[in-house]
């Protein structure tokens, strides 16, 4: 029986480790999730409820990285645990022995060596893998730092020209007070409609990395691409300088890399919204950006009503997404995203099933 426990365990954390790290899609694994939500529950019993979100920040600053290096442990752990299993059938019944070769081999240390062929066998196969998983872990870590760093570099740059934190209207009325209104395509949209693509594949192949905080507390991955796509929804819904591809291509690149990050985390999201849909920005909150870009001399429209339906069916899109997913990893202050997230929900980190793609 023992045997049977330990073969299952060790092929349970290969095939853990394979689809965590080499795997190119989403895959919710259940040590990996497990992971991931028990220092999600450390950091919450030790975060009172009535902490500033300075304090807040930095503890959850902790969580992704704590994550990430725990887990190749915790699959060590697992391994020497499961050959355990294998050397104690193996041993015919010696708890002691079984131990100290599990040990022995999976650390390669050397001290405790059986000499028949089946145990010596289990020995070199543990230290195999134990190899193989510190091999994964010096891997692992690049990458995912290297994701990290390209996902980062435009958040950086988005300060120059959005402000913090990041407003939509701000960066509209800077790109005209530098006369470089006619640039948002080139300078702007095409280089985040990139952005969302690259954003796509590492957060939904490694998604711990939704948790990773910018290297300043105002900044956020997510409050940055809702600046962008409320950008983007403005220009096309209210500017008037004629129909932008770029911005629409940047816009549908964005809702729907946002909505597959919130499949991932099991939070719901329409997938198939009508432009009357209601969403989180008001109309009154519409006018007074608007007429905040009157002022910053840009050509708005002058059909108010017609902007705001415009502008909704644009929104709609991605709001509940956006909005969510600024809650689900407490995003710092943002306008129309984090502002009317509230308090940190509860992680499940639990995928929901497949569903057909709508057309749009």
């Amino acid at each position: 029986m023992s045997g049977v426990v330990g073969f299952w365990i060790v092929g349970a954390v290969c095939l853990s480790a394979v689809r965590t790290v080499v795997v190119p899609r989403s895959n919710s694994q259940r040590i990996t999730r497990s992971v991931f939500l028990g220092w999600r529950r450390v950091i919450e019993l030790l975060t009172p409820r009535t902490a500033s979100f300075e304090t807040i920040d930095a503890r959850l600053s902790l969580y992704g990285p704590l994550s990430f290096v725990t887990l190749p442990i915790v699959w060590l752990f697992c391994v020497g645990f499961g050959f355990f299993g294998l050397h104690w059938a193996a041993s015919g019944g010696s708890i002691r022995g079984a131990f100290l070769a599990s040990g022995s081999s999976l650390f390669t240390l050397g001290v405790f060596f059986r000499r028949d062929i089946p145990a010596s066998s289990l020995s070199f196969l543990e230290a195999t893998l134990g190899l193989g998983l510190v091999s994964l872990l010096i891997s692992y870590l690049p990458t995912i730092y290297g994701s990290y760093a390209r996902r980062e570099t435009l958040v950086g740059m988005l300060e120059s020209r959005a402000g913090l934190p990041p407003s939509p209207r701000e960066l509209l009325v800077r790109y005209v007070r530098i006369g470089a209104l006619d640039q948002l395509e080139s300078d702007l949209f095409r280089p985040w409609e990139v952005w969302f693509a690259e954003l796509e594949e590492s957060h939904t192949s490694f998604p711990g990395l939704a948790f990773f905080r910018s290297p300043r507390p105002e900044r956020s991955w997510i409050t940055a691409a809702g600046t962008v796509l409320d950008t983007a929804a403005l220009s096309l819904s209210s500017l008037d300088g004629g129909f932008s591809a770029e911005g629409a291509l940047c816009l549908r690149q964005g809702f729907l890399t946002l909505r597959r990050i919130c499949d991932y985390f099991g939070i719901e999201t329409p997938q198939d919204p009508t432009a009357d849909d209601p969403i989180s920005v008001s109309r009154d909150e519409f006018d007074v950006v608007l007429d905040h870009l009157v002022l910053g001399g840009l050509p708005v429209i002058s059909d108010r009503d017609a902007a705001w339906l415009a502008f909704q069916g644009w929104r709609v899109n991605y709001d509940q997404s956006l909005v969510s997913l600024a809650k689900l990893i407490y995003a710092p202050p943002g306008h129309w995203s984090s502002d009317r997230a509230g308090a940190i929900p509860e992680l499940r980190l639990r995928r929901r099933p497949r569903r057909k793609a709508p057309v749009i």
